[in-house]
């Protein structure tokens, strides 16, 4: 019969703790409790010596025992368009489920709808919120100078933000979404494949052009078809506003202006009305259509058979991987990369 044999942890294995780095510093706990937690009255040699004993041992923090210890509450405000429709409606439903998900963490995320098409409206809400407030701020809004400056101040004011879904790239700053430019290449790949070799012209349908999203959602697939498939045209987008009498109007018009259309790319997030709307039209079952971000409606048009592709973002990941951003940012730790990413995502009508 083999022995098993027990082998005790060495004491090299067992994580560091404040009495070590007091030890190894050489100064009392009470002083490497003020420098952890970024106190004032400790001289900048001594703070020196700890930072040095800390990178030595390779101590790593227990933030969450020491939130505990400090009644360390995080309260997050998610701000999202008042405009929206199924897609705005998953991420809202992730949002309140993450109010079970994270209340170990003492986490708790609530709500605001802003008018994303009035800049100074989102400012001015944006220059209500206070410290005493809320610690963090996740905000889907259009890229504009107001809303930039106003997102800038509300950092200054010691609040944690980031951009959701739609980027404010001048910020230099963490922002929770896809790379728009890839998204859009990947649709135009996607759909390419399905129309097979033959020529023609695909209507591209967005909300608004003036979105940093269907800006590079749309640069990324027009430089997909130049290089790849030369024998599709994309046509000029198509602007709904999210409006369906216009979106309607603008859409049999093209279609009519068109007949040798062999695909429709629905570049913006929000797909139902458009492709409800060429579903009435009865096109030809040959049309290739590509959409983006998983819903009700488009998981049930892709089971049908009306719809061709999608080409997503995990609305949960996104919610939770906002939060762990914005606890990152408050506890001063900041969140894996690779665990943060978000992915693009490919689905069909066999992977659902």
């Amino acid at each position: 019969m083999t022995e098993t044999k027990v082998f005790p942890v060495q004491e090299s294995m067992q994580r560091p703790t404040t009495k070590d780095l007091a030890k190894a510093a050489g100064v009392s706990r009470a002083t490497v409790d003020r420098v952890l937690n970024r106190r004032e009255g400790v001289k900048q040699g001594t703070v020196d010596r700890v930072n040095r004993a800390i990178q030595e041992l390779g101590f790593v923090r227990n933030v969450q025992a020491a939130n505990l210890a400090k009644s360390q509450r995080y309260r997050f405000v998610f701000a999202l368009p008042k405009s929206g429709d199924q897609f705005l409606q998953e991420i809202v439903r992730h949002i309140e489920e993450s109010r079970d998900i994270f209340a170990a963490d003492r986490v708790w995320c609530d709500l605001a709808h802003i008018d994303e098409n009035d800049p100074h409206s989102v400012a001015s809400f944006l220059r209500s919120l206070g410290e005493d407030q809320i610690e963090g701020l996740a905000i889907m809004a259009p890229e504009t100078p107001q809303v930039r400056d106003a997102i800038i101040r509300v950092q200054e004011r010691g609040i944690a933000a980031l951009p959701f879904i739609s980027n404010q790239p001048l910020l230099n700053a963490d922002w929770v979404g896809v790379d728009n430019s890839a998204a859009g290449a990947t649709a135009a790949l996607l759909l390419g494949q399905c129309v097979g070799g033959r020529s023609g012209s695909v209507m591209v349908i967005s909300e608004s052009m003036t979105s940093r999203d269907s800006l590079e959602r749309r640069r990324g697939f027009d430089q997909e078809l130049i290089q790849n498939f030369p024998d599709i045209r994309g046509l000029p987008s198509l602007e709904t506003y999210g409006n369906e009498e216009r979106a309607r109007t603008i859409i049999s018009a093209g279609l009519n202006s068109n007949p040798d259309i062999v695909a429709i790319y629905v570049m913006s997030s929000e797909a139902r009305i458009p492709l409800e709307i060429l579903d009435d039209l009865n096109l030809p079952k040959s049309t290739v259509k590509i959409a983006h971000e998983r819903t009700p409606f488009t998981e049930s048009a892709l089971r049908a058979g009306s719809l061709n592709g999608l080409v997503a973002q995990d609305a949960g990941h996104l919610v939770r991987s906002a939060i762990r951003r914005l606890k990152g940012v408050v506890d001063k730790h900041r969140s894996f990369g690779a665990q943060e990413k978000i992915r693009i995502e490919i689905l069909l009508r066999t992977n659902l």
